[in-house]
C-alpha cells in the first residue's frame, strides 16, 4: 500500500537519472508508474508550510536545485502512466505558493479513482494572486537540471512565525533549518513563489542591544522611584514646615469638615506644607477632633502642630458668633461690621430679599410681623469674612434655623401644645428666652406662657403682660417702664394691651429655650419676678406674687 503523495512506480528508478538526485522526496515518478490515484503520479504546487496535506495532494520539492520546482495541475483520466502538464512557457497556475491560499489539483472523473466524483477541495478554480511568469518561472526541462552543490538555504520565520532570532538562543550560523529534513518547514523561498536564492544572514544589531538595555534600565529606575514613593507614603515623615509661621492667612472651614478636608484647606491657603502632616498632628492632639467650622485667622508656613494648637485656641476664631436671644437688628449690625459694609446695609437687604432667603412655608403668617426673618437667624457660629455678600450670610443662617426646627419637630408639636402653627411655637420660645434669666428658668417660664394663654385665666384675662414684648416694639431693653405708657400703646406686639401671643418672635431662641417650650414642666406657675436681678422666682397665686413685688420695690428704693 502506498502513502498519500508518494506514488511508487512498478519499475525501480535509475540511480543515474538526474531527476531523482539522491533518491529523496524530490525524485520524479517514472513514466508508467502506478500511484494511489488511478495509476498516475500526482504533482501539485507547494502548500503553505503550516497547512496539513490533503489526502489527494502531494508536495514535491526539488531540493537538488536550491529552489522548488513549480508544476502545473495534472489532468487525470488519461492513459496510464502518461502525465500531461499544463506547465511550460505559457503555463497557467490555479494554485501556487500563495501563503494565504492553497492551490488545488483539478482532475476529471475516473471510475477507478475514489475521489473522482467529488468536487475539487477548497475551490479548485480560485485565482492565483501570484500567477505571473515573473513570480513563477516555468520549470526547466529535465535535461537541463543540475544539482546544487549547496542545497541548504536560510530560513526566516517572518514577523508572525516563532520568536525573533535575537532571542532564539542559537548562533548566527545555526539559524536555518536542515532542508534535507522533510518534517521541517520550507525556506523563505517556499513562501515567496519558489524563488530560491540565499538571503543574507540576520545579525544581532548593536542598536537593538542598546535599546533593550536602556528599556531595562529605565524599568529598573521606574520601579526604584515608585518603590521609594511607596516607602515615603507609608513609612516616611510627611513634608512639614518648622516653627509658628509668619504673616496672616484667613481660612474658612465648612461645617462637617474632617481632618483631611481641613488639612486640604490649610494647604491651599499656604498654612501647612502637606495634608498628611496636619492629619497626623491633629490625631496626636487629644482635642484635635474638636476643631469646628468657622473662619480662622492663622499664619502662613506653620508647622502642622502649631496650626492645630492655634485652631483650638479661641483667639484664632474669626467667626461671627450669634448668642442666644439676640434680635435681628443686632445681628444685622454685626454682619455689616464683619463684611466692612456701611451700617444698615444688611438690614436693607433683609427687608428687600426676605422671600428669597429660604424661609419655611409656615413663616410670616401675619401681616403685622415687623421682621419676617426674626427668629430665623439661628444662634450659632458662622463663617463670615470680608468679600461675602450679606444675602449669602443671611441665607446660611436661615438654612441652619430651618434645619434645626425640622429636627426638633416644631411643625408636629404645634397642635399638641394647643398652638395654631409652628410660628407660634417659635414665638413662645423667643418669649421664654427673653424672660428667663438662667437655663433653669426656661421650663417654668414656658408653663407661665401656656397657663396665661388658657381661657380659664381670669387673673390676666389671657394677656401675657411681658415687658419683653413692649421693649421689642420700641427697640429697647428697659426694666422700669411707666404703666401709663405700657397699658395704652395699641401696637400688636404690646402684650399688656392685646390678648394672646405677639404676631411673631421677638428674638432668636437657642436650643434650651426651644426644648423647654416643647416640654414645659407642667406646673401651675402664673407669675415670676427677680427680686435681686440674679434669680427668677415663680409663684402660682397673685398674693404670693405681690409679696415678691413689694420686696423688689424696697430694693429699688434703697438702691440695692
Amino acid at each position: 500500500m502506498t502513502e498519500y503523495g508518494r506514488g511508487t512506480g512498478s519499475e525501480p528508478w535509475h540511480p543515474e537519472d538526474p531527476l531523482y538526485g539522491d533518491g529523496g522526496w524530490g525524485g520524479q515518478q517514472p513514466s508508467g508508474g502506478q500511484s494511489a490515484y488511478g495509476g498516475q503520479g500526482q504533482y501539485h504546487p507547494q502548500q503553505h508550510a503550516q497547512q496539513p496535506q490533503q489526502p489527494h495532494q502531494a508536495q514535491y520539492d526539488d531540493w537538488s536545485t536550491g529552489q522548488q520546482q513549480a508544476y502545473g495541475q495534472q489532468q487525470y483520466g488519461g492513459p496510464a502512466g502518461q502525465q500531461q502538464y499544463n506547465g511550460g512557457p505559457e503555463q497557467q497556475y490555479n494554485g501556487g505558493w500563495d501563503a494565504g491560499r492553497q492551490g488545488q489539483a483539478a482532475y476529471t472523473a475516473d471510475p477507478s479513482d475514489p475521489y473522482g466524483h467529488q468536487a475539487g477541495g477548497y475551490g479548485a478554480e480560485s485565482p492565483d494572486y501570484y500567477g505571473t511568469p515573473d513570480a513563477y518561472p516555468p520549470p526547466e526541462p529535465p535535461s537541463r537540471r543540475r544539482p546544487d552543490p549547496e542545497p541548504q538555504q536560510d530560513w526566516d520565520p517572518g514577523p508572525d512565525q516563532g520568536e525573533h532570532a535575537f532571542f532564539s538562543g542559537a548562533d548566527d550560523d545555526e539559524d536555518e533549518y536542515d532542508d534535507d529534513d522533510p518534517g521541517r518547514r520550507g525556506g523563505r523561498g517556499d513562501r515567496r513563489g519558489g524563488r530560491g536564492g540565499k538571503k543574507p544572514k540576520k545579525r544581532r544589531s548593536g542598536c537593538a542591544c542598546l535599546v533593550v538595555t536602556l528599556v531595562f534600565a529605565g524599568g529598573l529606575g521606574g520601579v526604584g522611584y515608585f518603590g521609594y514613593q511607596f516607602y515615603q507614603d507609608r513609612f516616611g515623615a510627611a513634608p512639614d514646615y518648622a516653627g509658628e509661621g509668619t504673616g496672616t492667612a484667613t481660612v474658612e472651614i465648612p461645617k462637617g469638615s474632617g481632618g483631611f478636608a481641613i488639612g486640604q484647606k490649610l494647604k491651599d491657603a499656604g498654612v501647612v506644607k502637606s495634608v498628611d502632616a496636619f492629619v497626623s498632628a491633629q490625631a496626636q492632639n487629644p482635642k484635635g477632633e474638636t476643631i469646628q467650622e468657622g473662619v480662622y485667622l492663622l499664619k502662613k508656613e506653620m508647622s502642622a502642630k502649631s496650626a492645630v494648637d492655634l485652631m483650638l485656641s479661641p483667639k484664632s476664631r474669626n467667626n461671627l458668633i450669634i448668642p442666644e436671644g439676640r434680635r435681628n437688628s443686632w445681628v444685622y449690625g454685626q454682619i455689616d461690621t464683619r463684611l466692612e459694609l456701611e451700617k444698615g446695609t444688611t438690614e436693607k437687604v433683609a427687608k428687600k430679599e426676605w422671600k428669597n432667603l429660604g424661609l419655611p412655608a409656615w413663616a410670616n403668617t401675619s401681616k403685622d410681623i415687623k421682621d419676617p426673618l426674626e427668629g430665623f437667624l439661628y444662634p450659632s457660629s458662622y463663617a463670615v469674612a470680608k468679600g461675602q455678600k450679606p444675602e449669602a450670610v443671611l441665607k446660611k443662617m436661615v438654612a441652619h434655623a430651618s434645619q434645626r426646627y425640622e429636627e426638633m419637630g416644631l411643625k408636629s408639636k404645634a397642635a399638641e401644645l394647643q398652638l395654631e402653627n409652628p410660628l407660634q411655637v417659635l414665638t413662645v420660645a423667643s418669649l421664654v428666652q427673653a424672660e428667663g434669666m438662667t437655663h433653669d428658668d426656661f421650663k417654668k417660664m414656658a408653663s407661665v406662657v401656656y397657663n396665661r394663654l388658657k381661657t380659664s385665666n381670669t387673673v390676666t384675662n389671657q394677656k401675657l403682660e411681658f415687658d419683653s414684648t413692649y421693649n421689642y416694639l420700641k427697640g429697647q431693653s428697659e426694666i422700669n417702664i411707666p404703666i401709663s405708657k405700657i397699658r395704652t400703646d395699641p401696637d400688636p406686639y404690646n402684650t399688656y394691651f392685646h390678648k394672646g401671643l405677639p404676631p411673631g418672635p421677638i428674638g432668636n431662641p437657642g436650643d434650651e429655650a426651644l426644648a423647654a417650650t416643647l416640654a414645659p414642666d407642667g406646673g401651675g406657675w402664673m407669675f415670676f419676678i427677680s427680686v435681686d436681678g440674679k434669680k427668677t422666682q415663680f409663684t402660682k397665686t397673685l398674693s404670693e406674687h405681690e409679696k415678691l413685688v413689694a420686696k423688689f420695690n424696697d430694693r429699688q428704693k434703697n438702691g440695692d
